[in-house]
Order: C-alpha cells, then structure tokens, then sequence
C-alpha cells in the first residue's frame, strides 16, 4: 500500500495551472508565428539582394519612354540620353558628404521624344548651389548620362515638407518637380511631357569642375531576419523549458509532507 502511494505521488510531480498553460501556450504560439514570418522576410529580403545586385552588375540598358511598373526598374543600371534643363536644376536640401553639408542637384533631362527623366547628377557644397557656380559642371547640347535608376521613396514622417517656392525639396515629388519644370514661361524648349516615374542616379564619372559629385546610390540594405528569427525561436523554447521546471518544482513542493 506505501509503494502505490508513493507512486501516484511520483506521478503527480508536474502540475501545471490552468492559467500558466494557456498563457504559455498563446505566447509560445506568437512567437514562433513571429519566427516563421521573419524566416519568410528572410528569404524575400535574400531574393530583393540578390536582384539588387545583379540589376548592378549588368550593363546599362536604355531607360524606355514608359515604364508601367517601376518597380521593375528599382536599382537597375540604365543609360538615358537627353538634353539637360540646367535652368530648372531642383535641390535636394540637408544632404551631406563626408560629414560636410550641402545639395544634391536633380537637374531634368528632355528626351527626343519630348518625355523628362530627373538626374539626381550628385553632391554639391552650400556655396555650389548656385548653377552659375559650377560653369564647367553644366554640359550643353545632347548628352548620354549612364546611372542607377530609383524609385522615389515616400515623404518621411521626420521630413519637412517641400518648398518648391525656394526651390528647396527634402524628398522626391515627381509630379510636381516635373510641374515646376513645366512652368517654364514662353521657352519653348523648356516644355516638357509627361515624367517617368523613376529618378536616374549617375554614377561616378566625374564632371568638369569637380561638381556635382556623381555615385550617391545608396545600396546598404540591412538583413537581420535571420538574427530576428533565432531570437524568436530562442525565446518560445526558453518559455517552454521555463513553464516545465516551475512546474516540476511545483508538483514536488506539493508532494513534500
């Protein structure tokens, strides 16, 4: 008779609580939800490098005059020909090189076909804003720019609004930088058609003059999914171990005379 006691005491040594269980086991549930999406960012995120970097290894393929899906075109080496409205230059504000502050100079290139494609052409210092500055920066007549192609990313919820008035644009708004290029007054080689809905980054050829400074695409793409999912991962099994012992402990506590 002691010997049957003892054993069902022995096997009363887990007991686990009602509200512990369903806790644990919603928790647990999250976080391995939380693992797998992050292993499937990870394989997106593995897939988008990988197009990235292949976009940038090939030649450069001739930017055509519509694109419906721009995304397509997002960090791909293009070459585009036109001609450049140094006149209508738009200044990217607060932007830095080398810890130094200064412009990026979009300046819009009129195609044959009458279509506008805008060249961010690169880093200016504060007292090179001015096109009239740079004299030997500005090539005339028809020109072949070889660069990275861009999808403009949407206003920042930490960037200040565009003063097109001051000619001041703290992020890309195609639309209306082609609609103040448009306003060219009576020039009629300023008229422009509709703009491609990508921005053309040149690369690092240098310029006459030193200015702008071309090659300021950025291509650091940060890739932790895999970090992210181990933490996951980790913690759903540490919970588990955690939910095992205390309740071991417990059941053994309870069976103590």
């Amino acid at each position: 008779m002691p010997a049957l006691v003892e054993k069902e005491q022995d096997g009363r040594r887990l007991r686990p609580g009602l509200a512990a269980t369903l806790f644990t086991l919603a928790a647990v549930a999250i976080m391995l939800g939380l693992g797998t999406w992050q292993v499937e960012r990870l394989a997106w995120k593995n897939a988008l490098i990988e197009r990235i970097e292949t976009g940038l290894r090939a030649a450069p393929a001739p930017l055509p005059a519509e694109i419906e899906n721009p995304a397509d075109w997002d960090f791909r080496r293009v070459a585009v020909t036109g001609r450049f409205l140094h006149d209508f230059e738009l200044n990217l504000a607060a932007r830095s090189m080398n810890g130094q502050i200064g412009y990026q100079i979009v300046t819009p290139l009129k195609r044959d076909d009458g279509s506008l494609v805008l060249v961010n052409r690169g880093w200016v210092p504060l007292d090179r804003r001015a096109p009239e500055s740079r004299p030997e920066g500005l090539p005339e007549g028809t020109v072949t720019v070889e660069g990275v192609a861009r999808v403009p990313a949407p206003q920042g919820w930490m960037q200040p609004d565009n003063d097109p008035a001051a000619n001041m644009w703290f992020w890309y708004d195609v639309p209306r930088m082609a609609a103040q290029v448009g306003q060219a007054g009576a020039d009629p080689g300023a008229g422009v058609g509709e703009p491609l809905p990508v921005i053309v980054e040149a690369g690092d050829a240098p310029n006459p003059g030193g200015f702008p400074i071309g090659g300021r695409t950025n291509v650091n793409i940060s890739n932790n999914h895999l970090q992210y999912a181990f933490t996951w991962y980790s913690l759903a099994v540490t919970l588990i171990v955690i939910y095992f012992v205390f309740h071991w402990r417990r059941g053994s506590e309870d069976r103590e005379p």
